[in-house]
């Protein structure tokens, strides 16, 4: 049974930090992209960053260029996402999901990817 599990959200002050875990199980890092995406209240759900399977590229939405980073423990099964200089409007309940894809990643469309966790929520607020 493929299973996702998000943990590492909590209360931050606007410019602070959290790091965010994806842990899987079930299957191996080796053959699936893992996408983290949010959605805040009364907003469409968006996606943040993602990870390929193979070469470890990754992609980031514009708004999180440069702040967030995206990388996995192949060993460990586990993605994570540096979140530095969080904002206020990155209030969300941040999920991840996977893919199963040899190459590159996509997160245009969170429709694409066929497993997700529970999410975690992240409250950006003094």
């Amino acid at each position: 049974q493929l299973q996702l599990v998000e943990s590492g959200g909590g209360l931050v002050q606007p410019g602070g930090s959290l790091r965010l875990s994806c842990a899987v199980s079930g299957f191996t890092l080796d053959y699936y992209a893992i996408g983290w995406f949010r959605q805040a209240p009364g907003k469409e759900r968006e996606g943040v960053s993602c990870i390929s399977s193979s070469e470890g590229s990754a992609n980031y939405a514009g708004s999180v260029k440069g702040r967030f980073t995206i990388s996995r423990d192949n060993a460990k099964n586990t993605v994570y996402l540096e979140m530095k200089s969080l904002k206020s409007e990155e209030t969300a309940v941040y999920y991840c999901a996977a893919v199963r894809r040899r190459f590159g990643c996509i997160m245009s469309n969170h429709r694409s990817y066929d497993y997700w966790g529970q999410g975690t929520q992240v409250t950006v607020s003094a």
